[in-house]
């Protein structure tokens, strides 16, 4: 596409940009249709030089559509759709650091995360992000038509039950297990992406722990391949952060992973995430 508002610089040839020229707190509509095609077109994108208020990030998330309120973990008082991501320098653990899509456990998973950077270290903290349309595209013709006959079972227990927080308890961050803690839900292994139409994996090492049908042992080393392959350096991306960035990412069709190589040093995020809708496979869409 050819963007008229916007001076757009890819990140990789995966995946991701690097927006200019935008100040997302006054936002027209004719660069807002262009933010959103880029986010369409480049499936994470990344905004330099932002300096926005908490209503602000919550007005540009709104954009997008309604903001849903994290599971387990306390937003802010005054504003509950924003959790704050703070790592302090005598933390050890930080928050999102595995390869993971957030919260694909619920029965409508996220449209997207928008991250707001406050506080970064000099080094370390950035974020990589891998291409699950990629992903998929690139599996053999027989491990697609396999995969499109089964069902992926998601669950937070891993991340989010009583016994997961205590082992990694974050001071800095207010996470609580709730009677969802040990809850799954069920999505398809290839999903067909809502607004492109196109098919993307739709699965991560976090919140995927099994089969629909299939025995943990027989579920494991399919997960354990698809895990790996989900994340090939080619499919992938790495955002460095500067205080006062925006990255906003597409849940449906990417994952992430918050790298934790700055010990000793503070990190402060600000985070609204976007509802999505119920993950939808091929056979849903030959049936509509």
């Amino acid at each position: 596409m050819i963007y008229k508002r916007l001076a757009v610089s890819p990140i990789s040839g995966a995946m991701g940009a690097e927006i200019g020229g935008v100040d997302l707190a006054n936002l027209d509509d004719e660069t807002f249709a262009e933010v959103k095609q880029a986010f369409r077109d480049h499936l994470v994108i990344m905004f330099r030089d932002q300096n926005m208020t908490p209503e602000q990030l919550l007005a540009f998330g709104r954009r997008f559509g309604d903001l849903d309120i994290a599971p387990f973990v306390k937003g802010m008082d005054d504003y509950p759709a924003i959790i704050e991501v703070v790592k302090t320098a005598r933390d050890e653990v930080n928050f999102g650091g595995a390869w993971h899509s957030d919260f694909s456990f619920k029965r409508e998973p996220p449209l997207g995360s928008i991250l707001y950077a406050r506080e970064v270290p000099a080094v370390g903290g950035d974020t990589m992000f891998s291409n699950l349309h990629l992903a998929y595209e690139t599996l053999s013709s027989g491990m697609k038509d396999m995969l499109d006959g089964l069902t992926a079972i998601h669950s937070p227990r891993r991340s989010y039950s009583a016994k997961a927080i205590a082992s990694r308890s974050r001071a800095a961050m207010t996470i609580e297990a709730d009677e969802t803690s040990e809850s799954t839900w069920e999505h398809p292994f290839i999903r067909v992406h809502a607004d492109t139409g196109r098919r993307c994996l739709f699965i991560n090492d976090i919140y995927t722990i099994g089969v629909k049908g299939w025995s943990e042992a027989e579920s494991r080393p399919l997960l354990k391949f698809l895990g790996a392959h989900a994340v090939k350096p080619e499919f992938t991306c790495r955002l460095r952060w500067r205080k006062d960035s925006v990255a906003f990412w597409d849940n449906r069709c990417v994952l992430h992973n918050a790298l934790n190589d700055y010990s000793g040093h503070r990190r402060h995020m600000q985070r609204v995430t976007v509802v999505g809708e119920v993950p939808l496979g091929v056979s849903d869409m030959a049936v509509a």
